[in-house]
């Protein structure tokens, strides 16, 4: 009886992993229905296609294990000898054909509906970068830089980490429910990838292409994602945040934005004519080069020897103040030092400079205003 009780028990096993799946959509394991009426096709088809490898495997199984336990040889059975059956070929063939073109036809209706971008109400352009994200708004004169917001102090360990430790930036993307949204998605480096799990939407953004997706968002709230293409060191620091609102609040948080950013260039304009101390530069610089600069060349100053250079020490930060500003401004062709010039404002630049030159085990005791930094990009247009 050996050979019954376990075949009973592998069949037993087989039909509890059935029934448990009956159940899979309230699995937390399993994957997320999402917002949007796309992600609810992806999800129905995932559900379907797995049901059916089910159902094979029960079927498949239930007669291996079947014939195991009826042909044995303590009951005397003889095994046949024969070769080739024309008529089992013909239906193991034709079966499973018959099987994937059940399987192929919702999933091509579901790709073909991911990949349909038309008629939309809203188009933004992404565009990753190392290692953050850009927004611009069409024909809306609006576009912003959205990076992550989680602390130094709480990625080194040193203060606790939050709920949403990774996954929080300062300026989300911002949508409004039920409008199609059109995605154009781009990268100005490598090749990084805009996903949102709750959208169905997982897009590579490719240097000198442009890729489309689309998402309709159906309730109001706060999704978020990641870079899901391994993009360099900092790959696991290039959150994704949408808060989707009502279509009022959206429009009203539109005509707050456009206010924000015309106040912002109102200020960097008048931070042109003002002379800020050494101590207020170092400041602001510090800040600048814990949200921008840490990553690669460590909050220390010290760099990573054979990938990112020191700021301590280093020729540039110690050299000519028009050779250091020039790369911070405009990058250095052929590395991963990137242009900074349309992600920080005169201000911003004049003040990190300033702090690198004078801070990080460096003391070279000159500063840079924003008039300084005006100046030079002036200059560098003029030739």
């Amino acid at each position: 009886m050996k050979p019954l009780h376990s075949s009973v028990k592998v069949l037993a096993i087989l039909a509890l992993l059935v029934v448990a799946n009956a159940s899979a959509e309230d699995n937390a394991y399993n994957m997320t229905q999402g917002v949007t009426e796309i992600s609810g096709q992806v999800y129905d088809l995932h559900m379907l296609i797995f049901y059916i490898c089910c159902a094979i495997a029960l079927v498949v199984f239930g007669v291996m294990f079947y014939s195991m336990y009826h042909h044995r040889k303590s009951k005397g059975a003889v095994a046949a000898n024969f070769h080739e059956s024309t008529k089992v070929e013909v239906i193991w063939t034709v079966i499973p054909i018959i099987i994937l073109i059940l399987m192929a036809i919702p999933a091509t209706q579901t790709l073909v509906a991911m990949e349909d971008t038309s008629r939309s109400d809203l188009t933004i352009k992404i565009t990753g970068s190392q290692w953050k994200w850009h927004y611009s708004y069409f024909d809306e004169d609006v576009e912003f830089f959205s990076l992550l917001a989680t602390s130094q102090k709480s990625i080194e360990g040193i203060e606790e980490k939050g709920v949403n430790y990774l996954l929080e930036v300062d300026n989300p993307l911002v949508l409004p429910i039920n409008r199609k949204v059109r995605f154009l998605l781009t990268s100005d480096d490598v090749i990084h990838s805009w996903w949102v799990p709750d959208f169905a939407v997982k897009k590579d953004t490719i240097p000198g292409f442009i890729n489309e997706a689309w998402t309709r968002i159906d309730k109001p709230g706060i999704y978020r994602g990641q870079c899901a293409e391994l993009c360099g060191r900092a790959h696991g620091f290039m959150p994704v945040v949408v808060q989707a609102m009502e279509e009022d609040q959206y429009d009203a948080w539109l005509v707050a934005k456009k206010a924000e950013l015309a106040q912002a260039k109102q200020e960097a304009a008048a931070s042109l004519t003002a002379s800020l101390s050494m101590d207020e530069l170092i400041s602001i610089g510090e800040q600048v080069y814990q949200d921008r600069c840490a990553v690669c060349h460590q909050i220390s100053g010290a760099g990573i020897p054979g990938a990112f250079p020191a700021i301590t020490g280093s020729k540039v930060a110690t050299g000519a103040v028009n050779e250091h500003v020039d790369i911070i401004v405009n990058g250095r062709t052929g590395t991963a030092m990137q242009a900074f010039a349309s992600q920080l404002t005169d201000k911003e630049i004049a003040a990190v400079v300033t702090y690198q030159r004078n801070g990080l085990g460096n003391n070279v005791g000159d500063s840079v205003q924003a008039s300084d930094v005006n100046q030079f990009k002036a200059s560098k247009e003029g030739l």
